[in-house]
């Protein structure tokens, strides 16, 4: 898009005409504001001048004679009787020369350079598509991962959960995924990382390769919580915007429990009474509705897979952001710590991950190999402790003898890159499994 495209998009969103209210109270880090009860509407946008600065709030709360609005920054030097201007709902115009570039949930570039806006803004909270008209899962994506390209498969339009406590390299597992699932275009939610993590994480893990064909869409922890739970919806807009033009959309987000984090900070602001350990019941069909968002498309549309991190607790799953996204989901991905600390990587427990995909993504043969490899792992676990104390007898069980001899090369098949596609992974675990007895 020319400049004078931009310049003419910009000039198009302008109002001839301000209405304007008044800061009446300031409390709790919330401000009260009069004059706009009759114009504003929840999740509105105003826009706050002091003395000193200007900024933007948005409504949380409507009271029969005032707004309640979160500032998107601290209200030090807000004062009773500071202007308020009504800006309307918050709105972002996504553009294919979005690719390459890396915004903040309000589509405000962060790198520096001019950003375009598109012909067609679109609100944060779209609904999904009618259930009744959108296609089944699609078919099954290359990932550059033998795990992925196997035992737990991605298809087109799969919405999957990768849980793990901190440290555990699921930023790094979100960052291979993102160069090895086939797709036109990557979508990438960083929501409340550390400002160093954003761009280690696009110089680093994205390279300059992948970020040609992603859109990341940023907010740092140090930022509102109003932008860091606008992150995800903004992100899930730009992959709708693209997933319409046809195109197979991959939305990555990290992390779903820093999106429920922020949303509790403003629940509980806008006076919404605390539950599930302090989060708000509003919390749960917010994420469902966000979760019905990605997933296959209807007609002519794309689809979008999502792949979304939960970070847990204490390693806790379930507790209740991931009791609930794990259910929501078409799928979950966990990393154990105990596989981590023995630099095994990325530490999928296979056992505890299930992709919802199967059987109908592999076919018969496939499905087998995929049995034959729970069964040898599950068998090694069951036993691992009396193996390691030297309690085992070789001979007294034949199935546990093979899954011992099958473990070493099964643990390193799942941690391998492959960058041929599932049928070559397939043959290599079927040689696997098929290795002679010794």
């Amino acid at each position: 898009m020319t400049n004078l495209a931009i310049l003419g998009n910009q000039l198009g969103a302008l109002q001839a005409v301000k209405e304007c209210g008044r800061i009446s109270a300031v409390k709790s880090g919330v401000l009260r504001v009069s004059g706009l009860i009759h114009r504003a509407r929840l999740g509105d946008v105003l826009g706050i001048r002091t003395a000193e600065q200007t900024f933007d709030a948005e409504v949380i709360g409507l009271e029969e004679t005032e707004l309640l609005a979160l500032p998107e920054r601290s209200p030090a030097g807000c004062a009773i009787g500071d202007s308020v201007e009504y800006k309307g709902a918050r709105r972002i115009a996504p553009d294919a020369s979005w690719l390459g570039r890396i915004i903040d949930p309000w589509g405000r570039p962060l790198d520096g350079r001019p950003l375009a806006s598109g012909r067609s803004p679109m609100a944060l909270d779209q609904s999904p598509p009618p259930a009744a008209h959108r296609r089944g899962l699609g078919e099954r994506m290359p990932t550059g991962l033998n795990v992925f390209d196997t035992v737990l498969p991605l298809v087109r339009g799969q919405r999957m959960g990768i849980f793990a406590g901190s440290g555990v390299g699921k930023s790094h597992l979100l960052g291979q995924l993102a160069g090895g699932v086939g797709a036109d275009v990557r979508v990438i939610a960083l929501i409340g990382e550390r400002g160093r993590e954003l761009g280690a994480f696009v110089k680093d893990v994205l390279g300059p390769e992948v970020l040609a064909k992603s859109v990341v869409v940023a907010a740092t922890s140090d930022q509102s919580p109003l932008l860091r739970l606008g992150c995800l919806p903004a992100a899930t807009c730009v992959a709708e915007h693209f997933r319409d033009q046809g195109q197979q959309v991959l939305l990555l987000a990290d992390s779903i429990t820093r999106f429920a984090e922020a949303y509790r900070e403003i629940a509980v602001a806008g006076g919404e009474a605390p539950s599930l350990r302090g989060y708000p019941a509003s919390m749960t069909p917010a994420l469902m509705r966000l979760a019905e968002r990605a997933g296959p498309g209807q007609g002519d549309q794309g689809d979008i897979t999502a792949l979304m991190t939960v970070l847990v607790a204490g390693s806790d799953m379930e507790e209740p952001i991931a009791d609930l996204v794990r259910g929501t989901l078409d799928g979950h991905v966990i990393l154990d710590r105990r596989i981590a600390e023995r630099g095994r990587y990325p530490a999928i427990d296979v056992l505890k991950s299930v992709s919802r995909s199967l059987p109908d993504a592999a076919s018969l043969i496939e499905n087998r190999l995929i049995s034959e490899l729970r069964a040898a792992l599950g068998e090694y676990a069951r036993a691992e402790p009396m193996i390691r104390a030297g309690l085992h007898s070789p001979g007294a069980d034949p199935m546990l003898d093979r899954a011992i001899r099958l473990w070493p090369r099964l643990d390193a098949f799942v941690a391998e890159r492959n960058s041929m596609g599932p049928e070559a992974a397939f043959r290599k675990l079927a040689d696997i499994l098929t290795q002679p007895r010794r």
